[in-house]
Parts: structure tokens; C-alpha cells; sequence
């Protein structure tokens, strides 16, 4: 599924998948950026806590923001496929200047929303330039190809990811979320392994790429992302292995990036934060 097509004289709008665990109370910053790109002391975001199933999720949520600057927040109770065909809610999403998904069960996320009228609205209004943010699970449905589940490894093996369709807002990479806390890398290893022309976009918690409408993201929080690139592997096994076999993978491209650091993901190149480059090595 490729991201809703942008018409002319639009920009698409920021994507920001969170690692999970983002910063709250004391200094937000991702969250605060989030409510800047979605118009400041004008926002009007609309949270989506369908992959949780806890009630306070929304309203939490809601008072974040509010207190963050935005003048109207409401969180839309979605928690069957009838709801997510509700014209009210979809009328919400597209009276939106943000739209936040929370963390959860993306499981619950893909099966709930997926190819609904709500999420359809979704797609739509962030290729007219709306920015959509989602924490945890709410990062991995972004994205084509989306992260279902697989064992915590660091090695690669026959079986060791699980994917299930996102929202298709981005098809440059598969998204995994709590990262390193998590010991997630050998999941993103097997899926860049059943299709290495993805990317794999690995995201600590407190930490965000803010990718813009150029497919060029920045990082933001005290964590890392991890980008891994298949693309120019010359050897896997995955066609031959058998269940829960370790994989060869050839000429695979990892690069780690920190708070400042960008990414292409069109050209697949990875930057140091602006005016840094005494560290960049040259040969």
C-alpha cells in the first residue's frame, strides 16, 4: 500500500513514530514539537487510543497536550470496526491539525482500523500536510509492512518476525519501537531478511523521527534509532532455513543515529547533526 497520493500545491505531512516511553512531565520535548508542527496554541489534535485498552489513555493524553499549548485536544473512543466507520469520527480526523496514536497492541490497531473509513481519513489528511504522530504501537502501524511480533534477539532467524499490513503512510520501512530496551534487533534483522529492499527503522524509547515531507527525518530524544539497509545485501538465507534457523545476511548497512543526527530515506544516507563534522571520518 503506498501513502495517499499529495495533490498539487500540498506538502505531506510529518511523520513522527516514538519508540515508546516518551517523556511526559518533565521535559516533553517530543511531544511539545508534536503539538508545534500541528499549530501551536491553534492545535486541535484528535488522539486515537485504540491499541489500549486502558481508560484513562485518551484523557491523559488530552491533558497533555492541552497543557503543552494546544487549544482544543479530544481522544475518539474507537474500539470496534462499527466505530471506526462512525462518520463523527471521521469527521474529527479530518477537522484535525494532529492526530496522535497511542501505544498499545498494534495487533489490535491493524484489525480495528485497518481499511476503515477512519483510517482512511487518516491517510488523506496527512498527504494534505497534517502531521500524525503514535508512540509504541502507534509508530509501528505507520508504516506498509508493520511490525507484529517475533522474539526478543540480537541474531537473525527463520521465522524471528512477524508482520501483519499498517497503515501504509509510509512504505520506505518497517518500523520497530523500545528498541534496545527491548533487545528488538534480531526482529528487524529477520523482517529486512524476508525483504531487503526495506528499510528497517529500529526507534529507542524517548526518541522520534520526525520525518519530513521529503522522506528526510531528524532525531529527536535521549535515545538512538537504528536504521538497517538491505539493500545492497548480496547474500541471505532465509529462502533456504528452517523454523528458528540462524540467518546468513551479506553486505547489510547499519547506521546509529542520536538526537540531531538525519536520515534520506530516499537516498538512504545518513547525516551528522548540522555543524558537526570534525567527528565525520574521510578516507
Amino acid at each position: 500500500m503506498c501513502p495517499a497520493p499529495v495533490s498539487e500545491g500540498d506538502d505531506r505531512g510529518y511523520l513522527i513514530p516514538i519508540g515508546g516511553g516518551e517523556e511526559k512531565e518533565l521535559d516533553p520535548v517530543i511531544l511539545r514539537r508534536f503539538v508545534e508542527l500541528s499549530g501551536g496554541n491553534d492545535a486541535n489534535i484528535v488522539i486515537i487510543p485504540t491499541a489500549s485498552q486502558l481508560d484513562d489513555t485518551g484523557p491523559r493524553y488530552e491533558k497533555i497536550f492541552r497543557g503543552l499549548g494546544a487549544s482544543q485536544t479530544s481522544s475518539i473512543p474507537i474500539a470496534s470496526r462499527k466505530d471506526c466507520n462512525n462518520p463523527e469520527f471521521a469527521d474529527r480526523c479530518e477537522n484535525a491539525s494532529g492526530i496522535f496514536i497511542t501505544g498499545g497492541n498494534q495487533l489490535r490497531l491493524s484489525a480495528i482500523l485497518g481499511g476503515s473509513d477512519v483510517a482512511q481519513t487518516i491517510r488523506r489528511v496527512n498527504a494534505r500536510g497534517v502531521p500524525v504522530a503514535g508512540t509504541s504501537a502507534g509508530a509501528s502501524i505507520m508504516s506498509e509492512h508493520m511490525m507484529a511480533g517475533g522474539e526478543p534477539d540480537s541474531s537473525p532467524s527463520e521465522g524471528g518476525a512477524v508482520l501483519a499490513p499498517g497503515l501504509g503512510l509510509t512504505n520506505a520501512a518497517v518500523i520497530d519501537q523500545h528498541f534496545s530496551e527491548r533487545n528488538r534487533l534480531g526482529r528487524l534483522l529477520s523482517a529486512i531478511a524476508l525483504n531487503p529492499f526495506l528499510l528497517g527503522m529500529g526507534i529507542d524509547e524517548d526518541t522520534a523521527a520526525f520525518i519530513d515531507n521529503h522522506g528526510v527525518l531528524e532525531v529527536i530524544g535521549s535515545g538512538t534509532i537504528t536504521i538497517v539497509d538491505g539493500g545492497d545485501m548480496v547474500y541471505c538465507s532465509a529462502h533456504a532455513a528452517q523454523r528458528d534457523q540462524g540467518l546468513g545476511m551479506l553486505g547489510l548497512k547499519m547506521d546509529i543515529l542520536h538526537e540531531g543526527c538525519h536520515y534520506d530515506l530516499t537516498m538512504r544516507e545518513a547525516f551528522p547533526p548540522t555543524g558537526d563534522t570534525d567527528n565525520v571520518c574521510s578516507i
